[in-house]
């Protein structure tokens, strides 16, 4: 009886031997991933090396106040080594909602404009200004700010706005133009190229038979947008929506501008403000003393836990836009 092994080595006429070549070592290859992995690895270490620095730093206050309890205490005072964060954490999550309000609706109307409803001339117009808003330096922003849009609204938006809100504790006050109001329209102008931008490719995903199948059905073109393609794309916008956020958070010379820098808090968007990156910029430089620094360090972390919290959401919900037929078709 012939044996299992002569009959895997037998070579017949017109076939390949059945024996499993030795696998070639790609050097190059090898040598590539080695490379991006170790890329990979140090901006992970980086990070931790930001982080662990931080934290030394505001080691000394963290043992005179708590961490806690310097997130919720109001009272910023050098000179009496009085600090809390309150009204910064305040500030900066009231110009970066408010950005947002101003900056989703004008940036998702652009992008469904783009892919749904433009001619392709009329697209290449309209996408070049949106690139080039992402490209202007935020201290440019902030110059502009400054000279035309903080005159503006002393002038004209905010006389307007207490005149036919002034009911609401939102627009009372003298119009100053320095404040949350301004420092929230920079940051919308600021974060709208990149809330445009991942929207149009997220749009440019959802499948052309969502479209013609609702066509086909006698629906109307809004009707179609409205019920089969923001559907689809509805994770990809909150995910392009976080990261406008994320921007909005960690931007500093643009809203140091045109904020007013006064650590206090106020229901008034008129009124001047600070926020987390501004205060830090500003003082950093100054700081007297081991407690002054300490407390920066920790407006520090306070950031950086609040923009990473936001990049790991929008990944996230940007991986799920990827599994949206499953969705639409349940």
């Amino acid at each position: 009886m012939q044996r299992a092994s002569d009959i895997l080595t037998a070579r017949k006429p017109g076939r390949l031997s059945r024996i499993a070549a030795p696998a070639r070592v790609n050097i190059p290859d090898r040598a590539w991933a080695v490379v991006v992995t170790a890329l990979g690895a140090g901006a992970f270490c980086v990070a931790a090396v930001i982080v662990v620095e931080l934290w030394t730093l505001s080691a000394q206050l963290r043992g005179r106040t708590g961490l806690l309890s310097f997130v919720f205490d109001s009272q910023w005072d050098v000179v009496r080594d009085a600090y809390g964060a309150l009204p910064f954490i305040y500030g900066t999550l009231i110009t970066s909602i408010l950005a947002l309000l101003l900056a989703v609706p004008v940036s998702v109307a652009l992008s469904l404009f783009l892919t749904e409803m433009s001619p392709p001339g009329v697209r290449s117009i309209i996408s070049f200004p949106i690139a080039l808003l992402a490209g202007i330096p935020s201290v440019v922003y902030g110059l502009w700010g400054l000279f035309v849009l903080v005159p503006l609204l002393r002038n004209r938006v905010e006389p307007w706005l207490a005149s036919a809100l002034g009911f609401l504790p939102f627009f009372r006050g003298p119009p100053i133009g320095l404040g949350y109001l301004a420092a929230s329209v920079i940051l919308a102008i600021m974060i709208l190229p990149t809330i445009t931008s991942i929207s149009i490719e997220v749009l440019r995903t959802v499948p052309l038979s969502l479209r013609e199948a609702a066509l086909a059905l006698g629906a109307t073109r809004w009707e179609t947008i409205r019920l089969s393609v923001l559907p689809y794309a509805r994770a990809g916008i909150v995910g392009a929506t976080i990261l406008g956020l994320g921007r909005a958070l960690g931007e500093t010379m643009a809203v140091t501008m045109v904020i007013g820098n006064s650590a206090t808090i106020s229901s008034s968007l008129f009124a001047p403000g600070y926020s987390l990156p501004a205060v830090i910029a500003n003082e950093f430089a100054e700081a007297s003393g081991a407690l002054h620094t300490g407390a920066l360090a920790a407006l520090g972390l306070i950031l950086f836990a609040v923009t990473l919290l936001l990049n790991v959401a929008a990944r996230l919900l940007v991986r799920m836009s990827r599994r949206g037929p499953a969705r639409v078709a349940a």
